[in-house]
């Protein structure tokens, strides 16, 4: 693809590349996430049109395209335009996927359930990366079945996946919103209660919390369309559907800003800056990327219990100390190379340190807010939100992380971990908590005019006393979700 050469060091380390055009390098990274920006506002809109499984279905198609002209690319143009086709079919996934999760959970496992996808994803991510170094040792790494075979392996999960899909509910509050009452009935039947009866105490308030909530919501469906909820137009109410936006797609633009994208893609380049030959830093990475699998089960223990806020604080202080250490060593290292051994063992702890910080914190709970803070009408328009985040900051930091560590070197990581420390005022001021609260509630938890999580709090509470009051005096003993509006009139 041009981008640099390969030369051989012997039968131990085979045949190392050297990058001499890194910006070219970035943008062949970089260009997929321009396909999975397309794809997720594609996603967005399939997915509340023709349903979350079926938008799943057009995804992994698209990804299966993709995958097969990647790995038969003949030059850079093919390249680039299979990547953009294969980040098309990704885009519409991560749109999908996680509000499907979020939808077909309780409100207590929500959290849990999202975080479990990503032990898979990231094991999916070991396995696709040990692949292709153990290619590396066919023809001493100099063959183009080293990078043709592993692209082409997806083809096979992505069948698999597809073959199990209809196997798998449709979202029950998708089918209530497209009618289809009976049918949601019968799925929240099995999905809340031992031996599926769709009448069971759980099923039936889930069911009717729905219910209400739909009939409220379609009342303001002219903001359905992409810019009318980006800049809050027809927004009645106090809905704040714009600020949910704004939420979601900053909160996956900071994800990436606080290092992973520098981490998990170059890792070899930290290692190889620390000291360590190119065979050893491309298996070091592997053990990375094994520690970064199994941080993710803390995510799953961890996510409901202690809450959405509380991860993201101490995984930003966590990864910004991490950063700056393996920064600080690895330029200790280059300065006291007779120092090698201890000064490059430090510096890789570190990288380590914060792999699994991230995976336990910050590579989960940006995923799951999206799929917990926006209206039914709208969820899968304003996850899809999220994922234009996540496109944004991965495009913009593949493009620039192999010019950064080639200009500033290990200066890349004090500035990403400085960026950590900056996240958690934001996170403070801005972000209220979501875990441990239906989806049905958050209208009234974004209700509040104020954008401040301490207004935002304050309001919900009191608006849920006086919907605890209505449902008394109304004397059905269901747990209904009265409109936004009415409740701020009657306050």
């Amino acid at each position: 693809m041009g981008i640099g050469y390969s030369t051989y060091m012997g039968p131990s380390e085979g045949y190392v590349a050297t990058i001499t055009e890194p910006t070219r390098q970035g943008g062949i990274v970089s260009i997929y996430y321009l396909g999975t920006l397309i794809g997720c506002l594609l996603g967005g809109v399939a997915g509340d049109r023709i349903g979350r499984l079926r938008s799943m279905m057009l995804g992994s198609l698209w990804v299966l395209i993709g995958a097969a002209l990647q790995c038969s690319a003949q030059n850079l143009t093919w390249m680039l335009c299979a990547r953009v086709v294969n980040g098309i079919g990704t885009g519409i996934l991560n749109a999908i996927v996680p509000v499907w999760s979020a939808e077909v959970a309780t409100h207590t496992s929500r959290g849990a359930f999202i975080a479990s996808e990503f032990t898979s994803n990231i094991f999916g991510v070991v396995v696709a990366y040990w692949l292709e170094f153990g290619l590396g040792f066919i023809g001493d790494g100099n063959t183009q079945v080293r990078w043709r075979f592993p692209i082409a392996f997806q083809i096979l999960p992505v069948i698999a996946f597809m073959f199990f899909l209809p196997k798998m509910p449709e979202s029950p509050r998708w089918l209530m919103k497209m009618g289809r009452n009976e049918e949601a009935r019968a799925i929240l039947g099995r999905l809340r209660s031992e031996d599926g009866d769709p009448e069971d105490s759980k099923a039936t308030a889930e069911y009717e919390d729905i219910l209400a909530v739909v009939a409220l919501e379609k009342k303001n469906s002219k903001r359905n369309s992409y810019i009318s909820m980006f800049f809050g137009l027809h927004d009645d109410g106090d809905l704040h559907i714009a600020r949910r936006v704004q939420l979601s797609i900053w909160l996956q633009i900071v994800q990436e800003w606080v290092g992973i994208a520098a981490i998990t893609v170059y890792a070899p380049t930290i290692f190889a800056e620390a000291g360590y030959s190119a065979r050893k830093s491309q298996w070091m990475s592997g053990l990375n990327d094994i520690t970064y699998m199994f941080s993710t089960l803390m995510a799953v223990v961890t996510i409901d219990r202690w809450g959405r806020r509380i991860g993201l604080y101490w995984g930003a202080i966590g990864q910004g100390i991490s950063l700056i250490l393996a920064g600080a060593f690895a330029r200790l290292l280059k300065d006291n190379p007779d120092k090698a051994a201890q000064y490059g063992a430090a510096a890789a702890f570190f990288i380590f340190s914060y792999t699994f910080i991230f995976g336990a914190t910050w590579l989960t709970i940006p995923w799951v807010y999206p799929t917990e803070t926006f209206p039914l009408e709208v969820r899968a328009k304003g996850n899809a939100f999220g994922v234009v985040g996540w496109s944004i900051g991965n495009g913009w930091l593949t493009l620039m992380n192999p010019v950064m560590f080639s200009r500033i070197g290990e200066n890349t990581l004090h500035i990403f971990g400085a960026i950590n420390f900056l996240a958690i005022p934001m996170i403070y001021a801005l972000y209220p908590e979501t875990a441990n609260r239906t989806l049905e509630e958050m209208d009234l938890l974004f209700a509040s005019k104020s954008p401040w999580v301490w207004d935002s709090e304050a309001h919900f509470q009191k608006l849920k006393a006086e919907k605890l009051e209505l449902s008394h005096v109304g004397g059905s003993g269901r747990n209904t979700t009265p409109d936004v509006r009415d409740e701020k009139e009657k306050m």
